[in-house]
């Protein structure tokens, strides 16, 4: 097994590890669902060009950000902290199980995890491996 596909199967993993937890504390499962796309706003960083983007983008799809969210929920006793920590992290790792990885400043397609979309199959086809 390749380590992108390795990589993929892992954050799969996590993101089902993240709906056991998220029904297991008693929150609304839904709620990943309503705040998927929230995180997705940090790919407005390309406006400013492809290194800001890549900049913002990949500080929102870490998983820094969710852990230590994590943390203040639990000191805190933020039930809310815990929820958004739990969507955040959902949002994270459904993104890399399709192959959406952290980008590179070059290309918003080029990802650690290879190329998506457009440039991909263009790559492909200019390879022979389509």
């Amino acid at each position: 097994m390749s380590t992108t596909t390795w990589q993929r199967v892992e954050n799969a993993v996590i993101a089902i590890a993240v709906i056991v937890a998220t029904v297991t504390l008693d929150y609304a499962w839904w709620w990943l669902l309503v705040l998927f796309l929230a995180f997705d706003l940090s790919a407005l960083g390309y406006v400013a060009g492809t290194r800001a983007g890549a900049f913002f983008y990949n500080l929102v799809h870490s998983y820094w950000g969710p852990a230590v969210l994590g943390v203040v929920a639990l000191t805190a006793d933020a039930r809310w902290a815990g929820l958004v920590a739990l969507a955040w992290a959902f949002h994270v790792a459904v993104d890399r199980a399709l192959g959406y990885g952290l980008k590179h400043g070059d290309s918003f397609e080029h990802t650690h995890l290879g190329w998506i979309g457009k440039a991909r199959a263009n790559r492909a086809q200019t390879e022979g491996t389509a």
